[in-house]
């Protein structure tokens, strides 16, 4: 058996390359951002034939950083920005469009559309677990169809392919307009709009529905079983054995496999993942029911997901739209500058609110300020923000599941920040888990690759992998909590019906 497994990490703002050993540690890594387009306020897109390239970059980085050759390669796991919508020819291999990022707001006329019907928003929520939102492929799809001349009649004839990134790469290393599998997993078509739950395939009223032509949708797989091999120079030979969206991927490499253990990511946004096994819950709460995941010849495995557009993201508009920070990690030495958030709260509602609240109307404000407040309690209120959304997150679970979190993990790019992780577990009121591992969703991405394989024997392989580096531990009293709290919901309440249709 090969000495390591590779992950294919296609993130929102960057690619990477990350392989592991058999005990989950990082070999080697390497990592490229691409650009971030947007053609008119509440657009965001990305290029793919970019993307693609960086992807080559740094499969071959990676191997060159850590002197591997194909041969010590096991297998290979692809994660990606799920929702992320691209469309291209199957015979040239180039997009129709940009890809349409899982933030784009483009959609919000299609939602208001779709949801003007007896049940609303929750019009699908039945067979897919989504509200009508502006955030999941289908609509992002239909607008490409309606609006890209040429496009419906190619994807009509089966020579236009859809896929979310996953799909897109996939496609490219297996071959491209040569014979380049066409598929996705479980996990990331349950964020489409356009696959039934309770079947795992494609359902056909909601393809009437979106006006969605069958023949351009990918094949539905499980996450983990071997797909084909890769043909692209950077790992010929190489299987690809597993596919996750990032989300899931993550909750796989914090190796919540139990009901009830759940996990949040930190990132471009913030997603919070519960496994609730073999059973399909439905929200009541405002949380989506998803796919968690599904392991070859075993039963898929479901969640319930609360999701956060805004929060890492902040901090990066914090710095390239404002200017107050230089790089990214200077945000913890301003915001540790003063005690408190001196009043201010800071809603990034800058495409609308996801979960609990779904409201595509809302934008970004920031409240409670006085000529007190400076950029020390504004960076502070930008960490702030993303810890009081997790809490509103974790609130509405509670109550869908029917039980109280015992502890949170986490992962994800922020939970080296310290500030923020220690006032997540103060306004939470319980412990915070940083494991020794945080790349957990390339991790993911791996576990499901080597599993299929026989990398990895069995889970409990995958759980002797996981331990704890740190657990935060809340220090604040009950009285400042729900202070802080109040001023919190009163702030998102004035986010509310901003935008005018």
């Amino acid at each position: 058996m090969p000495t390591y497994v590779a992950a294919i990490d296609q993130g929102t703002t960057s690619t990477r390359c990350i392989v592991f050993d058999r005990q989950g540690q990082i070999v080697s890594v390497a990592q490229k951002e691409h650009k971030q387009i947007y053609p008119q306020p509440g657009w965001v897109e990305h290029d793919p034939e970019e993307i693609w390239r960086n992807t080559l970059e740094v499969v071959a980085l990676a191997r060159i950083k850590g002197k591997l050759s194909v041969q010590d390669i096991a297998a290979i796991g692809i994660t990606n920005q799920r929702e992320t919508t691209v469309v291209w020819n199957r015979k040239t291999g180039k997009p129709y469009y940009n890809a349409i990022v899982w933030q784009d707001m483009r959609t919000a006329d299609l939602v208001a559309q779709f949801s003007a019907h007896a049940k609303g928003q929750d019009r699908f929520r039945a067979q897919t677990g989504l509200p009508l939102a502006t955030y999941f492929s289908g609509l992002k799809l239909k607008w490409l169809l309606d609006n890209v001349p040429g496009l419906r009649e190619d994807a009509e004839r089966g020579d236009a392919l859809f896929g979310n990134m996953d799909t897109f790469v996939v496609w490219n290393l297996t071959g491209g307009p040569h014979g380049g599998l066409h598929l996705t997993d479980v996990t990331n078509a349950s964020r489409t709009q356009l696959m039934n739950l309770k079947t795992l395939n494609w359902d056909d009223d909601l393809l009437t529905d979106f006006t969605v032509p069958r023949a351009m949708l990918p094949q539905i797989r499980p996450s983990s079983e071997v797909y084909g091999t890769v043909t692209s120079e950077v790992l010929p030979g190489v299987p690809i054995a597993g596919i996750l969206g990032d989300q899931q991927a993550a909750l796989v490499g914090q190796t919540c496999f139990e009901p009830g253990q759940a996990k949040n990511t930190y990132g471009t946004g913030c997603f919070l993942l519960m496994n609730t096994g073999n059973e399909l819950r439905e929200s009541t709460y405002g949380l989506l029911t998803t796919v968690a995941y599904q392991f070859q010849n075993e039963p898929v495995q479901y969640a319930l997901e609360g999701s956060v557009a805004i929060t890492g993201a902040l901090v990066q508009w914090l710095r390239d739209n404002l200017g107050i920070i230089k790089k990214s990690t200077d945000i913890e030495t301003l915001a540790r500058s003063v005690d408190d958030n001196g009043g201010a709260y800071f809603v990034p509602a800058f495409s609308g609110l996801y979960a609990p609240h779904w409201k595509a109307d809302a934008r970004g404000v920031i409240a409670g300020l006085t000529r007190f407040v400076t950029k020390g309690h504004l960076a502070r209120a930008v960490l702030e923000a993303t810890a009081y959304q997790t809490v509103d997150v974790v609130r509405a679970m509670e109550q869908d599941a029917n039980v109280s979190l015992k502890s949170l993990r986490v992962d994800g790019g922020m939970v080296v920040n310290s500030l923020l992780m220690q006032f997540q577990a103060d306004v939470l009121n319980g412990p915070v888990v940083c494991p020794r591992m945080t790349e957990t969703t390339a991790l993911g991405a791996a576990y499901a690759a080597g599993l299929a394989v026989g990398y990895w024997q069995n889970l409990d392989d995958l759980r002797q992998n996981w331990g704890i580096a740190k657990t935060y531990e809340s220090t604040m009293d009950d009285v400042q909590r729900k202070r802080l709290m109040r001023g919190w919901q009163k702030a998102i309440e004035r986010s509310f019906g901003w935008e005018e249709n």
